[in-house]
Order: structure tokens, then sequence, then C-alpha cells
């Protein structure tokens, strides 16, 4: 049997072999062709080409250009070519796309080479760098499961790689697949993200076995993480820089070197809690999305803003160092005035008092765990059964987080007896607010108390009763008799009256309480009533005799708000602290300018700023001068509420007016002594320690110097020992005459 193929036989085997080919090729061109018309899936355009959506982080920029925080649903901030270390762009081009700069977004020679590899059993990828920019760009689902629906998807990436190509720069395609890419763990997206979590660094200063090690997590982002396994993950960054001298980024020797290093992390997860000024930040988002509602502020496409993904600038006048002193001095201070508010509860039950018995079972039925237990069908017995069972849990406490067993009754019981804290800093003339201390753990407790909580403001109310004297014509110098008083029925009570004749300048210094209400009967309470709110607190402030002791409510925003006008010779000027916010590509979308107004005379302001300075070289705020020796010019108010639920400190300076508060969640649960309890002891020295951080910080632009006289100087005697010889000469003159 002959099996030697004629001729006509091989030409026969030949045209069909062609046949197979053509139409293999001819179908493939076909399915291009119906891939770029969109048949298979809309492709992005011209327009979102030059424009790819990805998921960015928006940041909360400080005065001083620290990124406070950010708003993300991926933590995902890009970076620019020029913050790329080269060492991250060598590592990437050595391990993914050796061959980067000499394609057009595909690669063929290598493409047909990986092929080869594959029918041989050696998996390997053959996408270039483009090409999975284009995946992470334009693809929502990510990588397709379905070998159908990944060869069609394959076939989209090889169209919109090369339109890619067309339309960027090979450093701006660098640039965007090192802004896209996903590394995995912990909600971290893109390398300036990466780079702060596992090196606590920027892209700009990431070295070569650090930029390895992140490369090298590219090929399978948990596979290879250096926290979960980092075994895998050192073997990895040593093939990754094997890649970098292969690819004659590094020598021999340097390769061999930094393979025997270890991986040395800095690894710190990242979460909304993150950065600085949790509290801040939180207002401020809210405030944001409610402007942009308000002014119809829109993408050019007609859209919303969205803060979690559009990557947003937004500037503020917060100042990163001065917050830090803040909430420095707040955690320094309140783990030691938790310590004194503890002790005095040894051997009592703080619920059983009749105004704090109901708090617990209200706790409980505010709770995420209560509404959870009640939306799955659980009676109130059960759910009470629930919360008396210990669980594992993680407690808030001033020595750091405690793991351990606890009944979440008990839990409730615990975090009721844990004091808040609330400090705001602004400059008056500007009205730029440089520090925003919400609470005392934003994980913990959420509630912010600078602007959104209110509180019963006590003494930090007086001086609005007593400018609106000034301003009635009384002098600080004027003598009334320090007796109780009653108005409307309504009569004040007072701790430890001073006894006899006083200067309003010595009432106020001394915060007593019958000298405020008689000059409340003097200018009566409507204008009280309306000068405090002329000043800036927007809550509700009755015309009662009861407002000049402080019985209305108020934000720790709106009454530095209000000192401030005392500081800024009478004009209220709105605390400010968004400036402007700008768009991912640099452009300004919003700017806010703060409303200002006048409240006071500068005669009036001035005046109070002297009175106020007496409160810290005469009264209740001498302690500033004395335990903290702070010598240079400075004024201030303390305030505690009836049972000492609330204690405030209000200080001002030329340039700063700073407000503190202090307080349990409700104010049934306080201290039991006026001595603990009152503003100088539970608020004054937050202040006290916050302002001598900023005193000592030389870059700060913040002096000791005193309060400016209005312009034409002052016609109202502030020295009441001149005074009162003015007055006796005076009489003399008068009873000569006749008068």
């Amino acid at each position: 049997m002959n099996n030697k193929l004629s001729n006509q036989d091989l030409n026969h085997y030949t045209i069909g072999f062609w046949k197979w080919i053509l139409g293999i090729i001819s179908l493939g061109a076909i399915i291009i062709f119906s891939i770029g018309l969109g048949l298979f899936g809309t492709l992005p355009s011209f327009r979102d080409l030059e424009n790819p959506k990805s998921n960015q982080a928006s940041e909360v920029i400080s005065d001083d250009n620290v990124v406070l925080g950010t708003y993300y649903i991926q933590n995902r901030t890009n970076v620019r070519y020029d913050e790329l270390s080269p060492n991250v762009i060598n590592a990437l081009i050595a391990t993914e796309d050796k061959r980067f700069y000499n394609h057009s977004g595909i690669d063929f020679k290598r493409s047909f080479a990986i092929l080869f590899k594959n029918l041989m059993g050696k998996k390997e990828g053959a996408s270039t760098i483009t090409q999975q920019l284009a995946l992470n760009l334009f693809s929502k689902e990510g990588r397709a499961k379905n070998i159908v629906k990944r060869i069609i998807q394959k076939l989209q990436e090889l169209i919109l790689a090369v339109k890619l190509e067309r339309q960027y720069t090979k450093e701006e395609i660098i640039t965007m697949y090192l802004n896209t890419v996903d590394f995995g763990s912990y909600n971290t997206y893109g390398i300036k993200s990466a780079a702060r979590t596992y090196f606590n660094t920027t892209p700009d200063k990431l070295e070569p076995q650090q930029a390895a090690i992140l490369i090298g997590m590219l090929k399978g982002p948990s596979f290879y993480n250096p926290l979960r396994n980092p075994e895998r993950a050192l073997g990895r960054r040593n093939t990754v820089l094997t890649n970098m001298e292969n690819a004659d980024y590094l020598s021999e020797e340097e390769s061999a070197r930094l393979q025997e290093l270890p991986l040395k992390l800095s690894f710190s997860a990242s979460d909304h809690n993150d950065g600085s000024a949790a509290y801040f930040r939180a207002v401020l988002k809210k405030d944001i999305q409610k402007t942009f509602q308000q002014n119809s502020i829109n993408k050019a496409d007609g859209s919303p803003y969205d803060l979690d993904r559009d990557g947003l600038k937004i500037y503020t006048t917060i100042n990163s160092r001065m917050q830090n002193y803040a909430e420095k001095a707040q955690r320094v201070y309140l783990k030691d005035l938790q310590r004194q508010f503890n002790v005095q509860f040894r051997g009592r039950d703080p619920f059983k008092t009749p105004e704090a018995k109901g708090l617990i079972e209200q706790g409980m039925k505010r709770s995420d765990r209560y509404h959870q237990l009640k939306t799955d069908g659980k009676s109130d017995e059960e759910i009470k059964a629930d919360f008396a069972k210990p669980v594992r849990m993680t407690i808030f406490s001033w020595r750091g987080e405690i793991d351990t067993l606890m009944k979440p009754i008990d839990s409730i019981r615990y975090y009721k007896m844990i004091l808040r804290n609330a400090v705001m800093s602004m400059e008056p003339q500007t009205g730029y607010v440089r520090a925003w201390v919400g609470g005392t753990n934003f994980e913990y407790f959420k509630y912010d108390q600078v602007k959104i909580g209110t509180r019963q403001v006590g003494s930090t109310a007086k001086p609005f009763t007593y400018a609106a004297a000034i301003n009635a014509g009384f002098s600080p110098c004027y003598t009334v008799p320090n007796e109780p008083i009653t108005i409307d029925g309504w009569t004040p009570r007072a701790h430890k009256p001073l006894i006899g004749y006083l200067t309003l300048k010595k009432a106020l210094a001394n915060s007593q309480n019958y000298v405020t209400a008689r000059m409340m009967f003097e200018v009566g309470a409507t204008a009280v009533s309306t000068l405090t709110k002329n000043m800036g607190i927007t809550t509700k402030v009755p015309a009662l005799p009861s407002i000049c002791l402080g019985t209305f409510d108020a934000s720790v925003y709106d009454m530095v708000g209000a000192y401030s006008t005392f500081v800024n010779q009478g004009v209220w000027t709105e605390p400010l602290y968004l400036l402007r916010i700008e768009d991912k590509n640099g452009n300004v979308i919003y700017e806010r300018k703060p409303k200002v107004k006048v409240a006071l005379n500068p005669q009036t302001a001035y005046v109070m700023t002297n009175m106020l300075k007496a409160v810290v070289t005469d009264g209740t705020g001498r302690r500033l001068r004395g335990k903290y020796n702070m010598q240079n010019p400075i004024g201030g108010k303390t305030g505690t509420t009836q049972d000492n639920s609330d204690g405030w400190f209000i200080g001002i300076t030329p340039q700063l007016v700073t407000g503190v508060w202090t307080g349990a969640e409700d104010r049934a649960i306080h201290f039991a002594s006026t001595d603990q309890g009152e503003g100088a002891n539970s608020a004054l020295p937050i202040f006290a320690l916050y302002m001598k951080s900023v005193y000592a910080d030389k870059s700060l632009i913040y002096t000791k110097g005193d309060f400016e006289v209005p312009k034409g100087g002052v016609n109202v005697i502030l020295d009441c020992g001149a005074y009162q010889k003015q007055e006796s000469g005076q009489t003399e003159v008068d009873e000569k005459l006749g008068f």
C-alpha cells in the first residue's frame, strides 16, 4: 500500500489549512470589529478615555498643607509621575512589562512567546501594563471567571490598550496604573495608600526593596501579603529584585545585598478614624454635602459630587500642629481628671439617684445591639437576658484599649461614666478655626461636642450681661451690693458669695451670681438676650432673667465665636473652617468667605477684654498665673453648671480664642464636689496645656502681646482705684455746690 501523498493531496491539505487559518483570522477580525462597535458591551468613549473613572479618596488638607484624613469607599489617592520613586517604576517594568517603552499597548513578540509557553504547560500572563490599566479602569467586575467572557474581555483590553497608548504618554500610563492597582487587604488602593499602609511613607521615598515588596504583591495581593504571608512575600520580593537586576536597574552586588534584608514593615491599617481631627472631618463632610446640595454644585455632566469617590481636595483652616497640641492636652489632662471622677464614686452607685435612675435602660434601648435584637423578634425579657450575658469586647480606656469579657449592660454603665470633652480654638480677626477636638475618642464616641452638641453654658454666659451693662453706660468700676435679689419671682442661688459691695469687674472676675442678676435687672432680659444672639449664639436664648447665669444651652463653636467679638473690637466673625474645594484636576469648585457683623462698639469690647483679664489675674481663672505660670496677657471665663454637670473655660488672647467643655454624656452623671467639677478644674487646665504648647512652637505666629486698644483710645476708666477717687472728688464738688 502506498502511503505517500500525491502533490494533489498536499495542495488540497495546504489549501484547507490556510482556509482554516484565514477563517480563524477573519473570525477574530469580525469579533474584534464587533467588540469595537460595542456589540459585546459598550466600550469607553474618547471622553471617557480622557477622564477615566476610578474611586478616588477625597483629601482633607490642613492650613499647613498636611493631609488630616480622607473620605473614601476605596482608600485611593492619586499621585503624579514626579511623586513616584524611580525604584517603583523600575520594579514595575522589570517584573510586569520589560518592553513597555517599545510597544504601543500590545507586545506581540511577548504574546506569541508566552502562548507557546502556556501550550507547554508553563502558565504565564501576557498582559502589558497598558492592558492591565485598561482592565483596572474600565472593567467594573474585574477579571472575568467565565472563559468565554474572559476571551471577550481580553480582546476589549487589546482595543482599549491601543487607544490608551494613543491618548496618553508612557509616563501618564504608568502613573494611572499605579494609582488604580488594588493591594488587596486593609482597604488599600493605589501606590500612595500602599506606601503609607505598609511602610508609613510616601511613594517618592520608597527604597528598592520596599518597591519590590509592593510590586510583587500585584501578582496576588492576598497570597503575597507581607503581613499574612511573610515568607511568600519575601520570596516574591527577591524575585522582583532579581528582575530589576536582569533589567540592569540594580547591580548584582546591590541585588544580593537587598535580598538579604528582612521585610522591615511599618504597618498601619487605614480606616475612617485614621488621621487627625476625626470629629472635625465628620462634621465637615456633612457640611460639604449640604453646601453642594443647597448651592447646586455638580459635576460637568450634571451628576452630584461624591466625596467618597471623586478625589476632591478640601482645604481647611485647621493647623495640624495646633490640632495635635489640642488633642494631646485633652488626652493628658483627662486621664487625671477621670481618676478624680472615679474616686468620688467609690462605695456609692451614681445610677441610684432619682435623676439617673433610668439612664442604664435608656442607654440599652438606644444601642445598636438592642435594635438588632428587636429586629430579630426578641422579647424585652429575652433582650435583657442577652444584655446580661458576658461577651468578648474591646473597650475604651484612658490607658488604651482593653480586650475583656463584659456584660453588654455593664458596658453601658461603664461608658456612661467616661468623661467627655471638647476643644475649639480660632483666630478672632480672621475667624479661622485652628483646632477642633469634638470628643475624647471618635472610634468609641462618635458625637461631636464642638458644633453638633450643645450643653448648658453656666457662668460663661455672664460676660453677655456685663457687656449689655457696659453698653448701657455702666462703668466696670460701678459698685453694687452683693446680696440676693429677686426678679419676676426668680431668685438666684450663690456658692460662697463675697460679702459687701463689689465692682462689676470684681464681680465678673469672681463669678458672683447676685451682682450678675442685679445687672440683668438694670438692663433687662430682652437686652441681654438680643445681644447674646447678635454675638453669634444660634440656640434659643429666651428673654428670662435666669439667662444671665447661663441656663440656656449652646455649642462650643458658638461660644468661641461670641467671645471672639470681645477680642475683635466688637466685630463678630463667623468661625470659618472650610476655605475651598478643588476637583481632582485642581479646578476650584467652591470657596467660602466668613460672615461678619458689628455686634458691639469697640469701647465696650475693649472694656470686656479688660474685665476678662481680671478673671485670670484676680478671679476664678487665676490658676493660669499660679499653677501654669502663664504671665502674658490672657483673659477668660470659667463656667460651672448646676450640680457640676458641665465645666467650661473660654480663654482669650489677642490672637486666639479657645473654648473647652467637659462633662459626662448625661447631665445626671456629674462631679459631687464643686472643687473638682468647676470649670477651673475640669476645663481650664486643658486650655493651659494647649496654649503652652502653642507658645512653645516657634514656627507659629502667636505672640504674647497685649490686646489692641481701639483707635482714638479708651474713654472709660479701667483702673477702679482711680475711678473711686474721681467719684469721691465729684461727690465733694456736688456737696459744695449744693447738689
